[in-house]
């Protein structure tokens, strides 16, 4: 056999090789699927929800927010920018009572301002600030979704009911938490890491939230 078939025969044999292992991985489908549906948890079942069932095409839209917000580096409020924010936190809570639609209103502008000191798009930007929102406080986000709808539902015609207003006021707090913890390196002492999602801790004045869903507010 001249040396010429035997290399013939070598590139054959490896372009055999290169296509059988092409096709393996093609059925094996995405790869980072379960990666995926561990980091965004709640908003994985969502995307597949508005893919009609399509994980492949939630998957690649998944995957898409991560490359465009996986690598963002967020800041680390001050002291006293932290507390500003939670004293007007406070007062949209108390303000609830008297005035739920105000207060949820407040709530979501907060939010939004609150995000951006963080180092997430600008508020004015909310379909994107919420996408990086949720590539980094996937199981919190939906709380600032809920409260951005209610909000702008009673600005377009049917606005929400006051139990509604109560419940995404609730949930919106566990955002409100997660981004004014303080991080491992922003001095304040509580040696965690910010920009992840995790359980809500406590912050100054935890009864308030026990308040909204005890207390009997007017409807405005």
């Amino acid at each position: 056999m001249s040396t010429g078939v035997i290399i013939a025969l070598i590139v054959v044999v490896a372009v055999v090789l290169v296509a059988a292992a092409v096709l393996a991985l093609r059925a094996r489908g995405p790869r980072h699927g379960g990666s995926l549906k561990r980091r965004f948890g709640p908003e994985y079942n969502l995307a597949v929800a508005r893919h009609d069932g399509d994980t492949k095409a939630a998957e690649r839209e998944l995957a898409e927010r991560v490359r465009r917000h996986g690598s963002l580096r967020t800041r680390p409020l001050e002291p006293a920018e932290r507390e500003r924010f939670v004293a007007r936190w406070t007062a949209a809570q108390e303000r609830f009572v008297d005035s739920p639609r105000e207060a949820v209103a407040e709530a979501d502008r907060l939010l939004a301002e609150l995000a951006g000191a963080r180092g997430f798009p600008d508020g004015g930007q909310y379909e994107e600030q919420l996408t990086a929102l949720s590539v980094h406080h996937a199981h919190h986000v939906e709380g600032y979704r809920r409260v951005h709808r209610a909000t702008h539902a009673g600005v377009d015609g049917d606005g929400a009911g006051t139990e509604e207003l109560r419940a995404s006021m609730v949930e919106a707090r566990a955002l409100f938490e997660a981004l004014t913890r303080p991080g491992r390196h922003d001095g304040g002492g509580a040696g965690r890491r910010t920009g992840t999602e995790g359980a809500p801790a406590a912050t100054a004045r935890p009864s308030h939230t026990w308040s909204l869903a005890k207390r009997s507010p007017k409807e405005s």
